[in-house]
C-alpha cells in the first residue's frame, strides 16, 4: 500500500524530473564528446499508447534499473493503487461480488498489460502473475468458492441405469447374432 503517492503525484512527480533531467541532459551533450552520446533508450520502447514514452523515459532516465524492476515500481506505484483504493472503498462484502470488482479486475489487468507491453515485456509475465496472486490473496481469499457437488438424485439414477439397461440388451443382441448361424459378421 502506498502512503503519501496518489498517481497524479507520482506521474507530476516524474514528469517535473523528466524536465529536469532533460535540461542537466542538453548542458552535458555540450560538454561531452557528441559521438559518446546516445540520445536513445537502453531498450526498445513500445508506441501502442500515448503514455508509452513517459514509462519508459521513467525507467530509462531516472529508475537506471533492469526492466523488469522498473515494470515491478510502475505496477506498485501506478496501477495497485488505483486498485487497492478502489477496493478499500467497497464494502468487504462486496469483494466476492463479480459485478463489483469485474471493472477494477479489468482496469489492473489492462494496466499491467499496457505497461509491460511499453516496457517491451511479454504479457502476462511471472511478476503480473505474481501481482495477481498477491491481490487474490489479499482481497478475495474469503471468498466462497463453488464446489463440485453431486448432482441431483434423478440425475444420478439415470446415470446409473442407462449402462445397466444396455447390457442386457446388447447380450441379446450379440447371442440373437450368433444363434442364426451368421458367424461371419
Amino acid at each position: 500500500m502506498v502512503t503519501g503517492w496518489g498517481n497524479r503525484t507520482f506521474i507530476h512527480f516524474f514528469s517535473d524530473m523528466k524536465g529536469a533531467l532533460g535540461f542537466i541532459g542538453v548542458f552535458l551533450s555540450f560538454l561531452c564528446d557528441a559521438t559518446q552520446g546516445d540520445s536513445t533508450l537502453s531498450f526498445a520502447c513500445g508506441n501502442n499508447s500515448q503514455s508509452c514514452p513517459h514509462y519508459c523515459s521513467i525507467c530509462d532516465d531516472i529508475y537506471r534499473a533492469s526492466t523488469m524492476d522498473c515494470l515491478s515500481m510502475l505496477l506498485d506505484y501506478l496501477c495497485l493503487p488505483n486498485f487497492n483504493t478502489a477496493m478499500e472503498s467497497l464494502n468487504s462484502t462486496n469483494w466476492c461480488t463479480w459485478g463489483n470488482v469485474s471493472g477494477l479486475y479489468s482496469n489492473l489487468s489492462l494496466c499491467t498489460e499496457e505497461i509491460s507491453d511499453c516496457l517491451g515485456i511479454p504479457w502476462p509475465n511471472p511478476l503480473v502473475e505474481q501481482t495477481f496472486v498477491d491481490i487474490h490473496s489479499s482481497f478475495f481469499k474469503d471468498c466462497p468458492s463453488e464446489e463440485l457437488s453431486d448432482p441431483p438424485p434423478v440425475i444420478v439414477f439415470a446415470l446409473v441405469i442407462t449402462p445397466i439397461c444396455l447390457i442386457p440388451v446388447m447380450v441379446s443382441l450379440v447371442v440373437l447374432k450368433t444363434k442364426n448361424g451368421d458367424g461371419s459378421s
